[in-house]
């Protein structure tokens, strides 16, 4: 705030963005910024190191992850360890959104291996 006059014809400051999204609010363990309650998987972090890029137009930030919250849906049960099956990113990339692709294989050190896989 204030949006650049170079963006205003498209962009609008809004300080409550949950309310503007229809999302709901959930208070962070750790740090100041909230979560997204609807998110099933949610990352506590903090910065490390911003390294510019772009001719300045944006920073790399690497974190340090502090917390983690996963919806139990997307938890291989008895594990600490997302299911990759069950959890479906929205992966934003170049201005477009993108959800995952088909699996195609898994590493061998995978520690969640799924059972179709498996069968091929």
């Amino acid at each position: 705030n204030p949006v650049p006059e170079s963006k205003q014809a498209v962009y609008r400051y809004e300080p409550d963005k949950c309310a503007a999204s229809g999302l709901t609010p959930a208070d962070s363990h750790i740090v100041k910024p909230q979560r997204v309650a609807e998110c099933a998987l949610q990352l506590e972090a903090r910065a490390r190191a911003l390294t510019p890029g772009g001719a300045g137009l944006f920073f790399s930030v690497e974190c340090d992850v502090l917390r983690v919250h996963a919806d139990e849906r997307i938890v291989v049960p008895g594990t600490h360890h997302i299911d990759p099956a069950l959890w479906s990113p929205l992966i934003y990339n170049f201005r477009h959104y993108h959800g995952l692709a088909p699996e195609v294989g898994y590493g061998f050190r995978s520690e969640t291996v799924n059972a179709t896989t498996c069968a091929a």
